[in-house]
């Protein structure tokens, strides 16, 4: 029996983080951002979400948007990861395209001249993965959090999206 929710919980990993970076790669380019920087990082990204999904240390995946002269945010995207997973769930699973889709338009097109990075937070005693390293978010100062609710969810394990604009 552990055999299989072991399993289960896996492939609940493996669905969260697909589409929490399906849900990135959406706001990249319907942003009209280049997503060539994060399609060349997605092994790395994938690897570093799946482990500490799968080791619960995964508290928050960050999109900054932010202008390369001033160093200034523009719009951040934050998905916070919500852990109630449960082996004995129905097996319902689900992304919320729709809601996502509605916020990237209702938050605006940045400069073409912007640029993003994608930033995770971790608990304490997170395992190291290659390819990821420590770095401080871009002051959030004047700004107001928008959120989604949530936007991706396999059997309780999931992620709940909100958006920063301009106050």
């Amino acid at each position: 029996m552990s055999a299989v929710t072991v399993n289960t919980y896996t492939h609940s990993v493996t669905y969260v983080a697909d589409n929490i970076l399906k849900s990135i790669k959406d706001i990249i380019v319907k942003s009209g951002l280049d997503p060539a920087g994060f399609f060349g990082d997605w092994d790395v990204l994938t690897r570093g979400l799946q482990t500490w999904l799968n080791s619960q240390h995964l508290e928050r995946v960050v999109l900054e948007i932010f202008n390369p002269t001033t160093n200034a945010l523009i719009h951040r995207w934050d998905i916070d990861i919500v852990y109630n997973w449960s082996g004995g769930g129905d097996g319902s699973f689900w992304t919320d395209t729709d809601a996502l889709n509605y916020a990237i338009k209702k938050n605006g097109i940045p400069p073409s001249t912007a640029k993003y990075r994608i930033i995770t937070t971790q608990k304490t005693g997170y395992p190291a993965v290659a390819g990821w390293s420590d770095t401080t978010y871009r002051s959030t100062e004047g700004m107001v959090r928008q959120s989604l609710g949530g936007t991706v969810d396999h059997n309780g394990l999931g992620g709940s999206t909100s958006y920063w604009r301009k106050a």
